[in-house]
């Protein structure tokens, strides 16, 4: 693989960083700013509310700058509020400095995911995200439970900082390793801006995305108070069961890439959203139990973040032949999908946990996953219409 696309995945590693790491520490946080546990986890919604404004928006803004200086632009941005989340004096300020962050997330796996595929054989598109998105999932498996562990035993403060000297590194890295040259399409005009919006074919996707990145933060958002409320686990577990999640991320997304490149990425996604729902029902009556709650998760992890690369190279092959100027901007769009799923299933998780109990964030979750299935069987069922029709002359 080249290079630069492994310059792709060591900022995807800083920024996989601080969007998960809060996940463990929104106690700490809670606790720490006297706000309640739905106030903490709002930090979640409002950093994907950000990427999704980001991600769209200003992808589509700075599509005729060099790419390597957006990588490095956006780096910078990325580093500045890490920086303000570690001296922000309030939750408001803190609430400022995810926004901030969240905007540079959203541009950065926009221009990345199209930027990876244009480096390799079109055979290996949906690997290549994959290998993109491992930053992520190594950031599960390492840079969030390191980040959990220093936030309860330094501070959560100190984990901000932490983040912001991984993202300088990435910076770096970036002016190194990133070729000058990339290739960059040709920006889109805004009429074909907006009809990425309103394709009918690609809003379906970004509704497969949002379903199924809402299915899964409806709990996932609150897996720290579950575990400690629910199975009875001390805090200073939580960070050894994210490295363990985070380990099992890392094999379920290389391993969903692999399943989207053999058999398609409607049957790979079908498979890994039946697991999905099947597994967040479960989490409903094993989290009682530490043992049963331990395995659940480590399971849970394997397929929560296998349908990245799914989805993301579906909207690109549907954006080629829909709108092949402005794949860019399909492209953000469905980050922004991603990120709106992460939004509305914490703030759906948050609305569970104040109204019902933590447990019945897991089967809401699941439900919400059965949905995200059922749309993307319906978009299954229409390629193979759209496939038959085009058969249909060449046999007549």
């Amino acid at each position: 693989m080249p290079i630069a696309l492994f310059a792709l995945t060591l900022s995807a590693f800083a920024i996989g960083t601080t969007e998960f790491v809060i996940v463990g520490l929104v106690p700490t946080i809670a606790t720490d700013l006297s706000v309640t546990l739905p106030s903490a986890g709002l930090l979640v919604s409002l950093y994907a509310v950000g990427v999704a404004v980001g991600a769209p928006v200003l992808t589509a803004l700075t599509g005729k700058w060099n790419r390597k200086h957006v990588l490095l632009s956006l780096m910078t941005l990325f580093v500045a509020g890490n920086l303000l989340a570690w001296q922000a004096p309030s939750y408001e300020s803190l609430i400022l400095a995810r926004i901030l962050t969240g905007l540079a997330h959203g541009v950065f796996f926009s221009i990345g995911s199209t930027i990876a595929t244009g480096l390799v054989a079109k055979e290996k598109e949906a690997s290549a995200i994959a290998i993109m998105f491992t930053g992520l999932t190594v950031a599960l498996v390492t840079g969030v439970p390191l980040g959990t562990w220093i936030g309860q035993n330094f501070g959560w403060r100190a984990t901000f900082l932490v983040v912001s000297a991984l993202g300088t590194i990435a910076l770096i890295g970036s002016a190194l390793l990133v070729p000058n040259n990339l290739k960059q399409s040709k920006p889109a005009t805004l009429s074909e801006q907006v009809q990425v919006l309103i394709q009918p074919r690609l809003v379906l996707v970004y509704l497969m995305t949002i379903l199924g990145y809402g299915g899964t933060f409806t709990a996932f958002t609150y897996l720290a108070p579950i575990l400690q409320q629910e199975a009875g686990l001390a805090p200073s577990a939580i960070s050894l069961i994210m490295l363990v999640y985070g380990a099992s991320v890392a094999v379920g997304n290389i391993y969903g890439g692999k399943l989207a490149d053999k058999k398609g990425p409607i049957r790979a996604l079908s498979i890994i959203f039946s697991a999905l729902s099947l597994i967040l029902f479960a989490l409903t009556f094993t989290m009682g139990n530490k043992v049963a709650a331990v395995i659940t998760v480590l399971v849970w992890g394997a397929f929560a973040f296998g349908n990245v690369p799914g989805l993301q190279v579906y909207v690109v092959q549907l954006a080629e032949k829909f709108t092949p100027n402005a794949v860019d901007v399909a492209s953000g769009l469905n980050i922004a999908a991603f990120n709106i799923g992460i939004a509305v299933g914490s703030i759906v998780g948050g609305a569970i946990v104040d109204g019902m109990q933590l447990s019945d964030t897991a089967w809401i979750g699941a439900l919400i996953s059965v949905a995200a299935l059922m749309v993307t069987r319906f978009s299954g069922h229409l390629d193979t219409r759209a496939i038959n029709d085009e058969a249909k002359p060449a046999s007549a």
